[in-house]
């Protein structure tokens, strides 16, 4: 009799703790709520320019920041996120004849407010507006000789401080890891008058993270 009991008990633990197991196990991620970090890099440029005898190329920078996944069901969802975004350009350009070779620099805090398509718990497609705000900016000139005075005026040239874009991307998601991969474009010009001191331009970026949720 007592061996029947605890055959009974012994087979009442396994098969609830088995239960259990195969709750977590069937437990869809996409329907849970998540607050992530993350970081890596922007390959930033210009797109839509215009200015007298002026050139650009890629910049590297860096971008980090948070996230929330918010669901709307099983494969919808929410995802606003707060990140410090470092953009710019390399460009050359010339004054009175003298050229001369620079870096822009320009520190944004982007708010991307996302909208996520879930077709599968590891792959989430995302896009939405992204506002961004001007922080800081900046300018290093690496070659030409123009003067001091030049140099100054460069670098006080207006640039617009709220812009307006739209950014979208794929994240992967190996739970607890989330590797994120976006595209982003501003809508809006940065007030420049198009010359070779100060183009007119719009940013556009690559964007890739590697995040953690909890």
């Amino acid at each position: 009799m007592k061996t029947r009991y605890v055959n009974f008990i012994m087979l009442s633990i396994v098969t609830l703790f088995g239960c259990n197991l195969y709750a977590q196990n069937s437990s869809d991620e996409r329907e849970n709520l998540g607050f992530g970090i993350k970081a890596g890099v922007n390959i930033a440029n210009l797109y839509d320019t215009r200015g007298e005898d002026f050139s650009d190329a890629s910049k590297i920078g860096f971008a980090g920041g948070v996230f929330v996944s918010i669901p709307i069901g099983t494969f919808l969802g929410f995802q606003p996120e707060l990140i410090y975004s470092q953009k710019g350009y390399k460009g050359s350009g010339s004054i009175s004849l003298i050229s001369f070779e620079y870096t822009r620099n320009v520190d944004y805090l982007d708010i991307p407010l996302l909208i996520q398509l879930k077709p599968a718990e590891n792959f989430t497609i995302l896009a939405g507006p992204v506002y961004s705000f001007l922080l800081h900016k900046g300018i290093d000139f690496s070659s030409g000789s123009i003067t001091v005075d030049q140099q100054t005026e460069i670098r006080n040239n207006n640039i617009r401080k709220n812009t307006l874009g739209i950014t979208g991307g794929l994240d992967v998601n190996i739970f607890p890891i989330v590797l994120s991969g976006r595209v982003g474009w501003d809508l809006q010009h940065n007030n420049g008058d198009g010359t070779s001191t100060d183009p007119r331009y719009k940013n556009v970026w690559i964007q890739a993270t590697l995040g953690v949720v909890f």
